[in-house]
């Protein structure tokens, strides 16, 4: 299943470091032979300051040799660098240890405040700022994500955000909160960066398309391990016209996150017709694209039985849809029923078993759920194993009722964003 590995085309909008989980995950799917994908680790990490995980890398690839003298003078030139860094920082770091600080920088966001009281009370120069970004960068580099973090915060909550390392603070306290699974951090940060690219009116509507692009995919890691990620997904890049003109100019691959995303979601209706018409405009394709265009356009229920065994393929060795199978797998059979029944006046219950590769027992008590989660107007005639439907149509205030149901919970939403922009000074 190689043809559906899209590695390659990820890791090109992604931070190296980013890149190293996707790599030992396909280590252990077996897709590609163990030893070339050791030799590309240990050249990704080439152009990282993890030199002791370079050393292991290499002995793994040639056991009983020893590691190259340069990777040796390199791991000297790390820990030199890094006293330097670290004793440069230090007088910051100490800075913001003390208590008035703290209270002048909770109760005052705008960012000119802190500084000026820094700098009237503490001498604080911006050659110190830049510093504290420099060695926070730096323990990125080295892999201590969690100091990464912390400073540049420091940096990046005193400094203007005209700054000259203002974004690459922004993206790094995201890879950092990501590399450190800390899920509800992340989606802040990856607000506070999407907010950012919208704010930033010193990029060219070209250099706005290209970090919308790195952003859907760092969104990734955080969409799909997030609770409320993948229902977020579908909301900023489906819905979102600049997000979506950004994954169908730049990377249509993406379609498949979000096709995964609409078929397991609870708000599915929300977000199939929109979905529909973007897979039609598009020529990526893969199974999982396929599954939905089978049912959706076509009303192939053969087709989609098909290309569902090849989604199980897919899905098990794609990093991070992984975990969505079982959903995805269920949710996938609701619709296949769902459809098929509201297209049929009578079903065969053994048939319908065969469409969902189950048995005719499972299948009855299949159907017996989808027809209470699906609202539909049937019943089943077990003594002759049919499936008999009634009448189609939905009432006008049934409509009325799924098209209003979840307005209090994104006026909520809209709500939440203003109070976090009113409260970062945005």
């Amino acid at each position: 299943m190689a043809q559906y590995d899209l590695t390659n085309q990820l890791s090109e909008y992604m931070d190296l470091h980013l890149v190293f989980p996707l790599l030992e995950f396909l280590s252990t799917r077996r897709i590609y032979d163990e030893s070339s994908l050791t030799e590309s680790k240990y050249q990704l990490l080439q152009n990282t300051n993890m030199v002791d995980f370079t050393i292991d890398v290499f002995r793994s690839l040639h056991p009983g040799e020893d590691a190259p003298a340069a990777l040796g003078e390199k791991r000297e030139d790390v820990v030199r660098q890094l006293n330097y860094l670290q004793q440069q920082s230090s007088q910051v770091i100490e800075i913001f240890s003390k208590q008035d600080v703290t209270d002048v920088a909770e109760k005052n966001r705008d960012s000119q405040e802190l500084w000026n009281y820094l700098g009237e009370n503490y001498n604080f120069q911006r050659e110190q700022l830049e510093d504290v970004f420099h060695y926070g960068k730096f323990m990125y580099d080295v892999g201590n994500y969690a100091i990464a973090s912390s400073h540049l915060d420091i940096y990046r909550n005193i400094a203007p955000a005209d700054s000259k390392f203002y974004s690459s603070a922004q993206w790094g306290k995201l890879a950092s909160e990501i590399l450190q699974q800390n899920w509800d951090q992340a989606m802040d940060e990856l607000e506070r960066l999407k907010d950012n690219i919208m704010a930033a009116v010193h990029l060219t509507q070209s250099e706005v398309l290209i970090q919308r692009a790195w952003l859907v995919h760092w969104g990734l890691f955080v969409y799909f391990n997030h609770p409320q990620g993948r229902d977020k997904l579908i909301d900023d890049f489906l819905h979102q016209k600049t997000y979506l003109n950004a994954i169908q100019t730049m990377c249509p691959h993406i379609l498949r996150y979000i096709t995964t995303a609409v078929v397991i979601s609870k708000r599915r209706r929300d977000g199939v017709k929109e979905l529909i018409k973007v897979l039609q405009q598009e020529s990526y394709k893969d199974p999982i694209t396929e599954f939905v265009e089978s049912l959706y356009v076509n009303f192939d229920f053969d087709e989609a039985q098909s290309k569902l065994k090849e989604c199980t393929t897919v899905i098990e060795n794609d990093f991070f849809i992984v975990g969505c199978l079982d959903d995805f797998t269920e949710n996938a059979r609701l619709i296949i029923s769902e459809i098929f029944c509201r297209i049929h006046q009578r079903i065969e219950i053994d048939m319908l078993a065969d469409k969902l590769n189950m048995a005719p027992a499972e299948a009855e008590k299949w159907v017996v759920n989808m027809i209470r989660l699906a609202h539909l107007d049937a019943k089943i005639d077990s003594k002759n194993g049919y499936v008999v439907m009634g009448g189609t149509s939905t009432p006008i205030y049934q409509k009325l009722i799924d098209k209003t149901k979840d307005l209090h919970l994104k006026a909520n939403s809209c709500c939440q964003k203003v109070d976090k922009k009113l409260a970062l000074g945005i």
